[in-house]
């Protein structure tokens, strides 16, 4: 009997000692985020809301697997304009010009397609906490959604398209909600919003609906609407290759 007395005390204990007994290291939160937003293989079709001086819209769809991926564009402007990621190298390939361009250095960081994602923003493969250091900085409530707020600085032997990230990651869901993208310096460059987010089959969450504005350009924003996902699939054959893009 005293030994089931100090269990229930203990247990008492436990739960009015709140999270720091019972909370969720960084690492684990950036872990069950990444169970949900991480990409295996995965096909998709979206389309891209580019909004600044004047309005864009512009459709793909795309096959990855790992560190690759291949993206083509549908909408009649674009049509047939393809972007082929194999590990660290990137590809575009231009219809008219008949030519394949191989994209590296700075220009990894320019807008995808005159659009607020770069090239980095659209097709980074690895998971957050192998780019990372997070640490907790506070728990709070965004637009009506429980979040842990955390803060990443780039690792030192790591190479990433921001040198430090603040997400509001929702605390039930575990799902990326915001995140603010800073330059070493500490300059703000991009917050990223997600707008709407779906539960799959598996119980999976996933982001359907994103705005991401550039602070360096004014009034500039892109909406990233996600029509149609669907995870662990078969690539087709050759398509992860460079005689895809032609």
């Amino acid at each position: 009997m005293r030994k089931i007395i100090m269990c229930l005390i203990l247990a008492v204990f436990m739960f009015a000692a709140g999270g720091d007994i019972l909370a969720l290291t960084p690492e684990e939160i950036m872990d069950r985020r990444d169970e949900n937003e991480f990409l295996g293989s995965a096909y998709m079709e979206a389309e891209m809301i580019i909004e600044g001086r004047r309005t864009t819209e512009k459709r793909m769809y795309s096959y990855s697997q790992g560190a690759d991926a291949f993206v083509e564009f549908l909408n009649p402007r674009d049509r047939g304009t393809k972007y082929l990621k194999l590990g660290d190298d990137l590809w575009m390939f231009f219809p008219e010009a008949e030519e394949r361009v191989h994209i590296s250095g700075h220009m990894l960081r320019e807008g995808m397609m005159g659009s607020d994602f770069s090239y980095q923003d659209m097709l980074e493969s690895e998971k957050l906490t192998e780019l990372y250091d997070f640490e907790i900085t506070g728990e709070e409530q965004l637009d009506s959604r429980p979040v842990y707020v955390l803060r990443g600085k780039v690792k030192d032997d790591a190479e990433a398209s921001y040198y430090e990230r603040k997400i509001w990651v929702d605390s039930e869901r575990f799902i990326g909600l915001r995140e603010e993208l800073y330059a070493r310096g500490g300059r703000l460059l991009k917050i990223m919003e997600v707008k709407e987010v779906k539960e799959f089959a598996d119980g999976r969450w996933y982001p359907v609906r994103l705005v991401m504005e550039d602070q360096l350009v004014e009034d500039s924003r892109t909406i990233l609407i996600i029509n149609e996902l669907e995870f662990d699939v078969d690539i087709p054959e050759g398509l992860l290759s460079l005689e895809a893009l032609e």
